[in-house]
C-alpha cells in the first residue's frame, strides 16, 4: 500500500511568467516556496489543504488536463472580483443540482478551474 505524505498538482505552462501572474496576482494564491532561477523557476502555491506547482515549460497548451477545484466562501464575490480582470469566465456562479454553487474559469493555458461555494445547508458542511 502506498502511504502518501503529501501531494500537489503539477502544471507545465506555455508561458510560466503569465501563469505565475494569474495564480499569484490575479487569484492571489499565497506562495509556499520557490526554487530555481530565471523565467523557468518553479513556484509552489498553497491550495487550501493542497499545493499547486507551476514549473518547467510546455511547447503547447494541454489538450486536456487536470481541472482544479477551489472552494471559496462566496462564489458571487469571487465572480465580481474576477469579472473586472482579464480572466476567462467560462460560466458565472449557479447552484448545481447536487447543491453546490459553482462557477468555472480558465487559466491562461485553458486549464479549467471550478470555483465552488458550499452552502450552509449542504451535506459537505456536516461531519459525522
Amino acid at each position: 500500500m502506498v502511504h502518501v505524505l503529501s501531494s500537489r498538482i503539477l502544471l507545465r505552462p506555455t508561458d510560466p511568467e503569465r501563469s505565475r501572474r494569474f495564480y499569484g496576482q490575479t487569484l492571489g494564491l499565497p506562495v509556499y516556496r520557490e526554487f530555481g532561477t530565471g523565467p523557468e523557476r518553479g513556484t509552489v502555491y498553497f491550495l487550501g489543504g493542497g499545493f499547486l506547482e507551476v514549473s518547467g515549460r510546455s511547447e503547447a497548451p494541454a489538450a486536456t488536463g487536470p481541472e482544479l477545484w477551489l472552494q471559496v466562501a462566496d462564489a458571487a464575490a469571487v465572480h465580481a472580483e474576477l469579472a473586472g480582470q482579464d480572466v476567462e469566465v467560462l460560466r458565472p456562479p449557479r447552484r448545481e443540482p447536487w447543491g453546490l454553487i459553482e462557477m468555472w474559469i480558465a487559466d491562461p493555458d485553458g486549464h479549467r478551474i471550478a470555483i465552488v461555494e458550499v452552502p450552509a445547508d449542504h451535506p459537505l458542511r456536516y461531519r459525522p
